[in-house]
């Protein structure tokens, strides 16, 4: 239990678990658990620190089929499925052994988050920081989104029985809207890009303190939410890491998590601490980390999007500069893919695997390719990739290129004649 203060009360003692202090990634300063996200001293981003203590793999095994089978690797309440909430986590590590044979690799394994419960990855990290506000007193789960977290909070404050606030760029894909506008919380579109919407989710974040901004006010819990990912993977894989993995960028939050799990597993002796590579993925239309690390520069410039790749679309990266260094430690690489290249890349995961995945997923499988060809990512290494949304969401980007074959009379003679045979 820690002592801190809550947004509109006095000082109360929360159970945020393992969870024990916020700490600057920059400077290393320590503060209490509170709703803050910079730090006092260097204005540094915030994280959450731990004291792990015991975990042992047979009682995350014993665990719930969801993240809370890690709960105590989060900063969650012990009780954390004691209160409704959309419960993601542990979906499937699918081996890609005809991808694999197509890119010309010994072995591929796709951890498909499409599986989720609104069909994207963001689900966790909603679920991680819906847990944490509501411990640290707040009332409403609001968020700045390119789309797959806006259905994320909308359906999770659903559950919960909480309102929401969400915030999305006018031009979104219209079936992310759709698939947000049916929970019924309050959905406002901006005329504005992303990098707009959040600089006005800061401000109110400010004026309002009951709303938890899940990636703003709220953000070092939220971002946990990520290693989850990988932590299912290197359980699904018999307690093992991955030679190489490649994730792809938008903030570079999911990116530097995911590399933290790892390390946390190696650390409290869950997997053995081998070594491991780590792969950035980006579309040339919003590519300002790749553009970094092809420089060797240590600051991300940011731009001005220009993608179809959405969801990715965040022009001025957060943890740009720690994707940075977690590829530069673990001898990755950053690449980025045109627009083209991304729809081949949805197309090809969909006939090799029955995977059809959102522009996003498009991004990881062609950078997977590129990476390959250019002698950058190692054929003979056990690679995942992480598609982290379904291509439901993001029909528009292959609308006008795939269709039926034929449309004929109702004859299977011209049936055969289509088909050629």
């Amino acid at each position: 239990m820690t002592t801190i203060e809550a947004p509109n009360s006095a000082q109360q003692t929360l159970d945020l678990g393992p969870a024990r202090s916020l700490v600057c990634r920059e400077c290393g300063h320590q503060v209490p658990l509170a709703a803050e996200f910079a730090c006092s001293e260097c204005f540094g981003p915030l994280e959450v620190g731990y004291d792990f203590g015991t975990v042992r793999r047979e009682d995350i095994e014993a665990g719930p089929q969801s993240i809370w089978r890690y709960r105590n690797l989060l900063p969650v309440p012990s009780t954390v499925d004691a209160h409704p909430n959309t419960d993601p986590g542990c979906t499937r590590l699918v081996r890609a052994d005809r991808l694999a044979k197509a890119l010309g690799v010994r072995r591929i394994w796709v951890k498909d988050d499409t599986g989720n419960p609104t069909h994207s990855f963001k689900d966790r990290v909603v679920a991680v920081a819906l847990a944490a506000a509501r411990e640290l007193g707040f009332k409403v789960l609001a968020c700045p989104s390119t789309g797959n977290l806006a259905n994320a909070v909308a359906a999770a404050a659903a559950r919960a029985g909480w309102e929401s606030v969400v915030l999305i760029p006018s031009s979104l894909e219209r079936a992310k809207i759709l698939t947000t506008a049916v929970y019924d919380g309050a959905l406002i579109a901006v005329d504005g890009n992303y990098d707009d919407v959040n600089r006005l989710a800061t401000e109110l974040a400010a004026d309002h303190e009951d709303w938890a901004f899940v990636n703003v006010n709220v953000r070092p819990y939220y971002a946990e939410g990520s290693k989850t990912l990988g932590y299912e993977v290197a359980e699904q894989l018999g307690w093992r890491l991955p030679d190489q993995i490649v994730v792809p960028i938008a903030s570079g939050s999911q990116l530097t998590k995911v590399d933290k799990g790892f390390r946390e597993l190696g650390e409290l002796g869950l997997v053995e601490q081998s070594p491991y590579r780590v792969f950035g993925a980006q579309a040339t239309g919003c590519s300002p980390v790749a553009a970094a690390f092809k420089a060797g520069h240590d600051v991300v410039t940011p731009v001005k999007p220009d993608t179809i790749a959405r969801s990715l679309a965040i022009g001025a990266p957060a943890d740009g500069p720690y994707v940075l260094d977690t590829v530069r430690r673990t001898n990755g690489s950053i690449e980025n893919v045109s627009d083209e290249e991304v729809v081949e890349g949805i197309r090809l995961l969909a006939r090799t695997e029955g995977i059809f995945a959102e522009t996003a997923g498009g991004v990881t499988v062609a950078t997977a390719k590129k990476l390959i060809e250019t002698g950058q990512l190692d054929p003979d290494a056990e690679t995942v990739l992480l598609i982290t949304g379904d291509g439901l969401k993001t029909l528009d980007a292959v609308q006008d290129r795939i269709g039926p074959r034929a449309t004929v009379p109702p004859s299977a003679a011209a049936v055969r004649e289509a088909l050629g045979l």
